[in-house]
């Protein structure tokens, strides 16, 4: 996220057959980094501002209008891509970070940066989900998960990426492991089902097997009690949102911590190898981000139709998905996620060195230098304007109108980071993020 040098370097060298230069090395991943960091808002967006039966009116609605349409665009071009392709540029950007220190004599070595820049990230991740109050907070996690990158920093690229591999698998197995569990609760409801239509005396055991899947099907459906529960406590003051969030933000981060690893760390390995091989640096050839560009998005974006299909027939009849399929076809959402996640670095890139829009890309490059202050702002508006505290808008829009909103604080970032870093050097929250990670107050003004 700290991508500081980039504001300090010259940006006249120009793409084409001589080598490029590290400034523009530097502005490619900012731009990357840019466009990844406001297409999480358009997958947090959701959190913020919608209860959490949009879900199953969407599912359970027809198929047409924006509502409708907006949702399967998200879902099958964007679920889970702006978070990998974040992360991947987390894990780029902690090599670079390591490239750029040198040991000095009589101080710290680069390792105790490392860890302090990291522990400071995992603070300000519980500033954002206990203070801010966005129960989605991901800068804990990359905290916590980004420590265990350091003991690979000097691992080939190879091998970075057959172990970014080996978690996608691993995550795989996590989800085909609980979709088992969900499968045997299913066989077991069916035979007692059978059982009682034969009229024979059930166990204790397939009673339980029958009450087990019956409320099964039961959280399927909202709870309107909950639901209405939740909306009066996001339209009330601060201080009721903040108990509120208390229980879900401490159970939330340990859900994450068990089933986010695989997720998260898998790109950041990723992330190191790419930038190893000189992806991320704008050093390959225009023919080889075309053709990952192409490959990504030809293989990514089919599995995300079949798997956006797949989900209104799980919605639909969560038994009969579970009859149909021995495996959890959602299993392969983590490819699906890999491949489009290639696609959209690639074609950023592609934008980027043929100069295509020069002007947006300076703009998404600014945001990205800016990506840590980018991010809390996010939060900061989106909590602002639609919890009960600020604008109170919290359930009261429909799905494709939370997404006026987004593109109003893409429109104010691009412009706001553009103009901020005239004058400055870093974005707010980078200065105090890098003064305190070297314990010295760092120059700000240019």
């Amino acid at each position: 996220m700290d991508q500081h040098t980039s504001s300090e370097l010259s940006t006249s060298a120009q793409i084409g057959a001589a080598p490029v230069s590290v400034a523009d090395r530097i502005k490619s991943i900012d731009a990357i980094r840019g466009f990844a960091l406001l297409g999480i808002l358009m997958m947090n967006i959701p959190g913020f501002g919608m209860n959490w039966d949009f879900w199953y009116h969407i599912f359970n609605g027809p198929r047409s209008g924006y509502d409708y349409l907006t949702f399967k665009g998200v879902l099958v071009f964007f679920e889970g891509t702006m978070r990998g392709l974040f992360s991947m540029l987390f894990g780029a950007g902690m090599v670079l970070f390591m490239t750029n220190k040198k040991q000095a004599p009589g101080q710290p070595s680069v390792a105790v940066y490392y860890y302090r820049r990291l522990l400071w990230l995992v603070f300000f991740g519980v500033i954002n989900a206990f203070v801010i109050l966005w129960f989605g907070d991901i800068l804990f996690f990359y905290g916590l998960f980004g420590m265990i990158l350091f003991a690979f920093r000097k691992t080939a690229p190879k091998w970075l990426l057959i172990i970014g591999l080996s978690l996608i698998a691993c995550a795989m197995i996590q989800n085909t492991w609980n979709y088992s569990e969900t499968r045997e609760k299913r066989t077991n409801y069916l035979e007692a089902m059978a059982a009682k239509k034969e009229k024979k005396k059930l166990s204790e055991e397939q009673q339980a097997a029958i009450s087990t899947w019956q409320e099964m099907a039961k959280q399927q459906k909202p709870d309107t009690a909950m639901i209405n529960e939740r909306m009066r406590k996001m339209h009330s003051g601060y201080t009721t949102i903040f108990k509120y969030f208390i229980p879900q933000n401490a159970e939330g981060e340990a859900w994450e911590a068990y089933f986010g690893v695989f997720d998260m760390l898998s790109m950041m390995f990723i992330g190191m190898a790419l930038f190893g091989w000189g992806f991320f640096n704008n050093q390959l050839s225009t023919s080889t981000y075309t053709m990952w560009m192409l490959v990504g998005y030809g293989i990514g974006i089919p599995f995300g139709y079949f798997l956006f299909n797949q989900e209104f027939v799980n919605f639909a009849n969560r038994g009969a998905y579970i009859d149909r399929w021995v495996v959890n076809p959602n299993s392969l959402s983590e490819f699906r996620r890999l491949f489009i996640t290639i696609g959209h670095a690639s074609l950023i890139m592609l934008v980027y060195r043929l100069k295509i829009a020069p002007w947006l890309m300076r703009a998404l490059s600014a945001v990205g230098q800016m990506a840590f202050t980018n991010y809390l702002m996010q939060s900061i508006i989106c909590t602002f304007f639609f919890y009960g505290y600020g604008g109170g808008y919290y359930g009261k829009l429909y799905f494709h109108q939370i997404y006026y909103v987004v593109a109003a604080v893409w429109v104010f970032q691009l412009i706001f980071s553009s103009i901020w870093l005239r004058y400055f050097r870093f974005g707010p929250f980078e200065w105090v993020w890098r003064s305190l990670t070297y314990w010295k107050m760092q120059p700000m003004k240019l």
